[in-house]
């Protein structure tokens, strides 16, 4: 199957990625600063008892799933009583949650046997009420594919917790930067929400039945994806230690770093795309087939280079109190690269009105992933519950693949020549960084050694991975695409310098 020429929603999905990419971007490397900083001045006892009240947080949360943002995105008829009503309920919902946060911050406590855990709580339940008064307008910008006004009011959310939570480090020392710095960034979003968006919502209920009937499926999706995320952390904590918890926790954000919060907002671009494009199963297929394509371009060589590099990305960046990361960091990074091209697939069902087959892989999912976690935890540990989220993504790729052929009318062969290119060039890249490694002496407790190995390592790959990558394309005949895009501002580049070559053509 060939792809078709762009089309308008295509465009606009392309332009939109291009905001929500370059805010990831900005956003990560934000949020890279943040761990790097905050993981040399805080110890991993602190991270796991912060993780073990997000635990608390999330399940608490589900009270609010109704993703009342999907809806309003999704359908075109959605007025001033929809997004009303979608507020109202936010705030309702938001203040019960906060209410129940506070009344079992002391069992919690007790069960968990951390006695400083019942004061995060009350704090992040006084969160819960604050951010459920934030304002629903600002989901007009991803319904209307405004990306321009979202990227400038999601990067001001992220900055408004950094400005707060990393001098509070310096200053405390301890636990409660991470938890304060989440409060003040909190009440400072809720505040932008009002002044980037003109809308102003108001308390009402009059389409509560019409929100509640579509809401059935995506609450739970929710809470069976909340299973999915969370397990682990819930089994870790019974099981291990706040360190061991902190460790897990730590080394999930650094493998997924690069890969599935890189996909994320592409998603969140495509998805208002899909929804318009629902109505022509062809010009969706073909959008789905030109998103994969592009996810695959960057997130399948971000995660076999951390897989790489992990090994003195670890002692680099984070410090030699952490190095019990590494194996779970490769581990990990293998399954993100696996979660994130099958991602995309859940916004094809919402866009096609089918949220209940995201109900059945996601429950599939949650009975493997928590049948393998229990045991591989008991006896494995923070290895173990890797291995378990590892085994889970490989055993749903056939059911992922399987659904999304049969609603499409997509092919496995055309669905996998997406992925081929990037797959073999990233193979490539990853063979080259090992093999540059495997010429430094590096002298362990020597962190410049590893700085200087990390820059070395991520120069070489990406320089492989742009070469193997052209070729493998010129050897296919250079068909059209993000490549031919991306080859071509190169050339172009090259020429506004004095380099005349050709890449493209």
């Amino acid at each position: 199957m060939s792809l078709k020429p762009v089309s308008e929603i295509d465009t606009k999905i392309a332009k939109g990625a291009i905001w929500m990419v370059a805010f990831k971007f900005l956003d990560r490397g934000i949020g890279l600063i943040s761990t790097l900083i905050l993981a040399r001045m805080l110890v991993p006892a602190d991270f796991g008892l912060v993780a073990m009240a997000m635990i608390i947080n999330s399940a608490l949360s589900l009270l609010v799933s109704f993703s009342f943002d999907i809806q309003l995105i999704q359908n075109p008829k959605a007025g001033p009583d929809h997004f009303n009503t979608a507020w109202t309920f936010n705030v309702i919902f938001a203040a019960v949650c906060g209410i129940c946060m506070a009344a079992i911050a002391i069992p919690a406590s007790a069960y968990y046997n951390q006695p400083d855990l019942a004061n995060i709580l009350y704090i992040l339940g006084l969160g819960f009420v604050i951010q459920g008064f934030s304002n629903i307008g600002t989901v007009k910008f991803q319904r209307e594919m405004r990306f321009d006004k979202e990227f400038r009011f999601l990067l001001s959310k992220r900055l408004a917790t950094l400005v707060v939570t990393i001098p509070l480090a310096f200053i405390m020392r301890n636990y409660w930067a991470l938890v304060l710095g989440q409060l003040a960034g909190t009440i400072l979003s809720v505040i932008q929400s009002y002044v980037i968006s003109t809308y102003r919502p108001r308390l009402s209920l009059a389409a509560r039945g019409e929100m509640f009937h579509a809401s059935k499926w995506l609450v739970v999706n929710n809470i069976i994806q909340f299973v999915n995320n969370r397990a682990a952390q819930f089994i870790l904590a019974h099981y291990t230690t706040p360190a061991a918890m902190g460790t897990h926790a730590i080394s999930t954000e650094v493998a997924t770093m690069p890969t599935t919060e890189l996909v994320a907002p592409i998603n969140r671009a495509a998805f208002p795309g899909y929804s318009k494009a629902a109505h022509d199963l062809d010009l969706l297929r073909d959008s789905f087939l030109k998103v994969i394509s592009s996810i695959a371009l960057f997130t399948i060589p971000a995660g076999i280079g951390i897989l790489a590099v992990a090994d003195v990305l670890v002692p680099a960046a984070l410090g030699w109190q952490w190095l019990a990361a590494i194996p779970l960091i490769q581990i990990l990074a293998v399954h993100s690269v696996i979660k994130a091209v099958q991602t995309n697939i859940t916004y094809v069902y919402l866009a096609l009105g089918r949220p209940r087959l995201i109900t059945i892989v996601w429950a599939a999912q949650a009975v493997v992933m928590v049948a393998l976690l229990i045991p591989a935890v008991k006896h494995f540990g923070m290895i173990g519950a890797s291995c378990a989220y590892l085994a889970t993504g490989i055993a749903m790729i056939p059911v992922n693949q399987g659904m999304v052929a049969r609603c499409l009318n997509l092919g496995w062969t055309t669905f996998c020549r997406q992925l081929v290119r990037p797959l073999l060039a990233s193979l490539v890249m990853g063979g080259a960084v090992l093999a540059v490694k495997s010429q430094m002496q590096l002298r362990h407790g020597v962190t410049l050694d590893y700085l200087i190995a990390l820059v070395v390592c991520v120069a070489v790959g990406a320089l492989t991975y742009a070469l193997a990558l052209y070729v493998l394309w010129r050897l296919a005949k250079s068909p059209h695409g993000l490549e031919r895009y991306g080859f071509g501002r190169v050339e172009t580049a090259l020429g506004k310098v004095g380099i005349r070559v050709k890449l493209v053509g």
